[in-house]
């Protein structure tokens, strides 16, 4: 039986943030797939390895977590008002699925660097030495993200010592900027309340705050559910219960949100809602062994994506910790203290972040101007990356 050769398509393999994924230039790929559709979806599937049943991702690019199973793809933007276009998809681990439905924060920080380095941003834009601006376009939730990238002798400058909890070793910062950061799909909060009693079948009802900022995220006070706040990992996801209980939660607060009709739809948008908790600042011992200690942070909070307890923490759901924090009476800003703010730190499992949010209250409604945290970005690999030729 012949079999087709591999289809090879020019890729670039970056970590952003405390997540990477696998990088694409619009126009290289496949024709059929420059367009949205089954044809694109099944080779970003194809390129990361899924749907694998054994969870592993052994036969793609893929890092069987939701912070690895991440593919972005790049083109020069045609509004004047930005550099590139960037969109994301959330590749499912063992469902044959990508969820197009939300942004991911972290790699939004790799976007600048990847659209300088690939000629996607005016080469009169890009000093020689500084910093160069780069207007993105978010194309999932129609949005603007500002990254200040830092230059030097021409060329994205990856090396430096900003440190990032969550990521082993040090690199250049790269502040990004999320502008009106409440995605396409609605008000910042969606019931108009900073509070809702939400009823979830086999757990009662619960106060939960449901904020569309950054990502929607549903949040939910630790102490309703058993929790300190300070887990990691292995205390959620090796508890079935807990994970299912976390579903149901989400999949419930996607319904109150408007995101869906029916808590069964939940199951094909993995990817928003976010569903977090949080409790008042305490110490704990990080993942990495690092004391995160109560006086230096306002807060803690833990995030689930794509069904397991994230090892650090989201971007896009940081900039809904950062907006949530400055608007008073939301769980958020009361587990901080309940005070006026327009920054605020928050304890992870990997350590500790800080995210500036400022809140204003216009004709009734809540709005953000803009959330503003440092990360950093690196190219760990590029090249060509290949499928086989049946994929298409």
């Amino acid at each position: 039986m012949a079999h087709k050769a591999q289809i090879s398509i020019p890729a670039t393999y970056m970590r952003g943030g405390t997540s990477k994924g696998v990088f694409f230039t619009l126009s290289d790929l496949p024709p059929v797939a420059q367009v949205p559709g089954e044809a694109r979806d099944k080779l970003l599937l194809r390129v990361i390895g899924s749907p694998d049943p054994y969870e592993k991702q052994i036969d793609g690019m893929g890092g069987a977590t939701s912070s690895t199973s991440k593919t972005v793809i790049l083109s020069k933007s045609d509004s004047p008002d930005h550099d590139v276009d960037y969109l994301f998809g959330q590749v499912s681990i063992d469902k044959p699925f990508v969820d197009w439905s939300g942004n991911c924060g972290n790699l939004s920080a790799a976007v600048g660097p990847y659209a300088i380095a690939n000629g996607l941003v005016d080469p009169a834009k890009v000093p020689q030495n500084g910093i160069a601006e780069v207007r993105i376009w978010q194309v999932n939730i129609q949005k603007t993200i500002v990254a200040q990238v830092p230059i030097t002798d021409g060329e994205v400058q990856e090396a430096g010592d900003f440190e990032l909890d969550g990521v082993t070793f040090p690199a250049a910062e790269i502040p990004v900027a999320f502008m009106d950061p409440a995605d396409g799909e609605g008000a910042i909060f969606p019931t108009g309340n900073v509070v809702d009693d939400l009823d979830v079948p086999g757990v009662g009802v619960l106060k939960v705050t449901l904020i569309n900022a950054g990502i929607p995220t549903v949040f939910v006070n630790a102490e309703a559910l058993g929790y300190t706040g300070c887990e990691l990992q292995e205390a959620i996801n090796g508890d079935a219960r807990a994970l299912a209980m976390f579903e149901t939660i989400r999949a419930h607060g996607a319904v109150r949100m408007g995101l869906i009709q029916h808590v069964e739809e939940a199951a094909s948008r993995q990817h928003t809602p976010k569903v977090a908790f949080v409790a008042p600042a305490a110490s704990y011992t990080a993942s990495s062994g690092k004391a995160v200690n109560a006086e230096d942070i306002d807060l803690v909070v833990r995030a689930l994506s794509m069904g397991k307890l994230h090892h650090a923490m989201m971007g896009t759901a940081a900039v809904a910790i950062g907006a949530a924090a400055a608007i008073q009476g939301t769980l958020v800003n009361l587990a901080a203290g309940g005070d006026e703010r327009d920054a605020v730190t928050f304890g992870h499992p990997s350590g500790s972040l800080r995210v500036g949010a400022k809140a204003s209250l216009v004709d009734g409604r809540w709005q953000i101007d803009q959330a503003v945290m440092s990360r950093s970005a690196r190219i760990l690999m590029s090249g060509q990356v290949r499928v086989p030729g049946d994929t298409l």
